[in-house]
């Protein structure tokens, strides 16, 4: 099966995987060998450092300890074979860990013997189906899947059921520099006012001032309009000391007929920046000719 068939078929592929997940597979000659609620002891169990789920929070673990000890675990974990008595995660690292703190020694799983891009796939559709990825988490997960495997965003949007803007919002937090990437993986920002800081001057300073002061994603979208606005505003006049010599604008000048663009040139004492205004396409890949001219 080429990859194009495997990609359109991806989705009805993982929904039934992650349907049997929670009831035990038939095996028949056909099929490889599946094993449903098996016991297996914790320690055989090692967490898939693949998995995008990286953040797990303290007091929920400590709660679902406490509701193991009481009920056991009710969802098998869901593994894949790495050796005769060795398992890593596809789904389920939560209740592992859990099970771990409430001092289970052995745990019940469901072993799906699938290779490493099915069983990131099925870890990045089974966290997003339940709600269980952080914002960052699930644009980490999508970036994984395009780096390593050349999914589209189209391709990513059949796999877990939403639209391609979806995806490509979420892709769009990955811009954003690691001091808000932190505020937004502790949840103090939500994904709504991340988004909006994306395009702004200073994501950093705007999200500690949203945080600070408690602000809803409408507050923040307004705070980032702002911003943008003051970005595309005229800037101050400049002081008398600091206009160009006439050499310097004869210079423009001369650049700005040739080239039939407006050329500004900021010349100091050590160097210096020559900026080049376009409106189109056809403007810039006339640059490009030149410059390549040399």
């Amino acid at each position: 099966m080429n990859d194009d068939v495997s990609k359109r078929r991806l989705g009805r592929g993982l929904a039934a995987l992650i349907g049997e997940m929670d009831q035990p597979a038939p095996v028949d000659a056909s099929q490889r060998a599946v094993s449903a609620d098996r016991l297996v002891p914790i320690e055989f169990i090692t967490r898939n450092p693949r998995n995008p789920r990286r953040f797990f929070d303290d007091g929920e673990l400590h709660d679902l300890a406490s509701s193991i000890r009481q009920h056991g675990i009710v969802q098998p974990v869901v593994v894949r074979t790495l050796s005769v008595s060795q398992y890593e995660i596809i789904a389920g690292e939560r209740r592992w860990r859990a099970a771990q703190l409430a001092g289970l020694v052995e745990i019940p799983v469901i072993v799906r013997d699938v290779d490493d891009k099915t069983a990131l796939e099925i870890a990045i559709v089974e966290n997003v189906q339940r709600s269980d990825l952080n914002a960052l988490e699930e644009a980490l997960g999508y970036e994984q899947l395009i780096a390593d495997y050349g999914y589209t965003q189209n391709d990513l949007g059949e796999i877990i059921g939403k639209s391609r803007s979806h995806v490509a919002n979420s892709l769009r937090l990955l811009k954003l520099p690691e001091p808000v990437r932190d505020l937004l993986a502790a949840g103090s920002l939500s994904a709504g006012h991340a988004r909006a800081l994306v395009s702004t001057s200073d994501p950093t300073v705007l999200a500690r001032t949203i945080v600070s002061k408690g602000m809803s994603v409408r507050d923040a979208e307004r705070l980032a309009q702002n911003d943008i606005k003051a970005q595309s505003e005229p800037k101050p006049a400049v002081n008398p000391r600091d206009q160009k010599d006439s050499d310097t604008i004869a210079l423009e000048r001369t650049l700005s007929d040739t080239l039939g663009l407006d050329v500004v040139i900021n010349h100091k004492a050590n160097g210096g920046q020559i900026r080049i205004s376009y409106k189109s396409l056809d403007q810039l890949e006339e640059i490009c000719r030149l410059l390549e001219r040399r």
